[in-house]
């Protein structure tokens, strides 16, 4: 049985609930593993922002949905490391805010 897009809407809060909670932990620029740990839940937002309908997408015009979906295909093929924390940090007090 196929998710339905609220299922997708859900996981997203869940990753942005989980980022919150990993920035409160530290600086992720200086912890490796604060840094995993947000990396993999930005690939978990952006994956299922690319698994949303465009009805929904279509009810907050102001956020960048195509930037967060190229944004999961910087991530899903960063093979070599090649994203540094303060890429991931600007992205995050950036682009998080808008999404909650």
């Amino acid at each position: 049985m196929s998710k339905t897009w609220v299922a997708y809407a859900h996981h997203i809060l869940d990753a942005i609930a989980k980022i919150e909670r990993i920035q409160s932990r530290g600086d992720l620029t200086q912890d490796e593993v604060l840094f995993d740990a947000s990396l993999r839940n930005l690939q978990t937002l952006s994956e299922a922002t690319q698994m949303l309908p465009e009805m929904p997408k279509a009810q907050f015009p102001g956020i960048s949905w195509r930037e967060i979906s190229g944004f999961r295909n910087i991530l899903d093929h960063n093979y070599l490391g090649d994203i540094d924390a303060v890429t991931v940090q600007t992205v995050i007090n950036r682009h998080l805010p808008e999404l909650t």
